[in-house]
């Protein structure tokens, strides 16, 4: 007899308790130093092992978020795509030595333009392969504002924001699922063997219950489709991975994207990222991040001090860099601050301006690991995007 969906998510939730309880004890036995697990041979002299899984059968990628500059949602990155600007863009990026990109797909694009869709993923996939870039596509969204016509039309910098995709209204509603799982048959029939992808990101932070419910569903209806290209979710920390372990996932993620100091950060690197990939024997990779910031994240209420509104790399990248483990920063291109919440408070990311300039060399250089690396330097706000400074009083 089928069970009721009030059923289904109890037994979710059990489950989820499980997994979290799971979670505690794999972190008890993680919190040690990585030097209390010998690994292989380092892969790059200088550099912590993290056991040589950080990508199947490859090197860890050095990737970066990838959204076209102007881009406030997914769905505006599909509808405007263009070629000559992901040209221009993987170039901006081999200059880094950057390996792989980061970049999300979109449901609601795919449902207005099927085929436009698919000949501009495969676009990108021949631009970026051209240039030794593998991808690693998200499928579906759980974080920003509903996808309604006007937020995904939005390009006022004060507001426009990135969008939940599908939206709440279908999440909640397991009888409009079929559409996303179209989608997914769809995406993995095309792609589930294509070498230009790294791997396949099926959800990214499912944020609440219904979207983890949900998550879930996609995950387990991309792994009956599963070829040779890994799955894995966007989770906002291991423990939120470990959710879908059984779900079909080959490789976990976890995000720091503001921590406040250094010695927090070689810890949640030890304790997230290295000894979790030995115990697990899964690649476990650090998939956002960003800059220190020693007063705060920037997400609760809380001003941000200073100058921590802008892009600092070079305060994270030397310590990420020097443990040989997947990882991606947000984000290549400069950009207002993808979610509403931190744009408020005036934060910028990126490294690149459209035309090459960069915000710092510092941070090009810490990120591409290359004192040598050289291009204009111009600490200014985009043109198009001066009115978020100006409506704060930064500069």
């Amino acid at each position: 007899m089928p069970i009721s969906e009030k059923t289904r998510r109890q037994k979710l939730l059990a489950r989820r308790g499980f997994l979290q309880q799971s979670a505690g004890l794999l972190a008890a036995t993680c919190g040690v130093s990585a030097s209390a697990y010998p690994g292989k041979e380092d892969p790059t002299p200088g550099m912590k092992s993290a056991g040589g899984r950080s990508q199947p059968g490859g090197e860890p990628p050095r990737g970066s978020i990838y959204i076209p500059a102007r881009a406030y949602n997914a769905f505006q990155m599909w509808r405007d795509y263009d070629p000559g600007i992901i040209q221009r863009d993987t170039q901006y990026a081999r200059s880094l030595h950057l390996n792989a990109f980061r970049l999300w797909l979109s449901y609601e694009f795919w449902r207005q333009h099927r085929e436009a869709f698919r000949q501009g993923f495969d676009n990108l996939l021949q631009n970026c392969s051209a240039r030794g870039i593998r991808v690693m596509p998200v499928l579906f969204e759980g974080v920003g504002v509903e996808p309604t016509p006007a937020n995904l039309a939005d390009t006022n910098p004060l507001e426009a924001s990135a969008v939940l995709s599908p939206s709440s209204e279908i999440v909640d509603d397991v009888k409009q699922w079929n559409g996303p799982r179209e989608y997914v048959d769809w995406f993995m029939d095309l792609f589930r063997n294509d070498q230009r992808l790294l791997a396949i990101e099926v959800q990214n932070e499912p944020h609440t219950v219904a979207r983890e419910v949900f998550a879930r569903a996609m995950v387990v209806q991309a792994a009956k489709r599963k070829g040779s290209v890994p799955l894995t979710l966007g989770g906002t920390k291991l423990r939120q991975s470990l959710l879908f372990i059984d779900a079909g996932l080959d490789v976990l993620e976890s995000h720091e994207n503001f921590p406040p100091s250094a010695e927090f950060v070689r810890k949640f690197i030890a304790n997230e990222i290295v000894n979790p990939e030995k115990v697990l024997q899964k690649p476990v990779w650090l998939t956002e991040w960003q800059r220190i910031r020693p007063s705060g994240t920037g997400w609760g209420i809380k001003p941000l001090r200073g100058k921590e509104w802008e892009p600092d790399y070079a305060s994270l990248a030397p310590i990420v860099r020097s443990y040989a483990i997947g990882n991606f920063f947000w984000s290549l291109m400069l950009k207002p601050a993808w979610l509403l919440a931190q744009r408020k408070k005036g934060t910028l990311s990126g490294v690149f301006h459209e035309d090459g300039a960069v915000w710092s060399l510092a941070d090009a250089r810490a990120i591409s690991g290359d004192s040598r690396f050289e291009a204009t330097e111009r600490r200014t706000w985009p043109e198009w995007a001066k009115r978020i400074p100006a409506s704060l009083g930064i500069s």
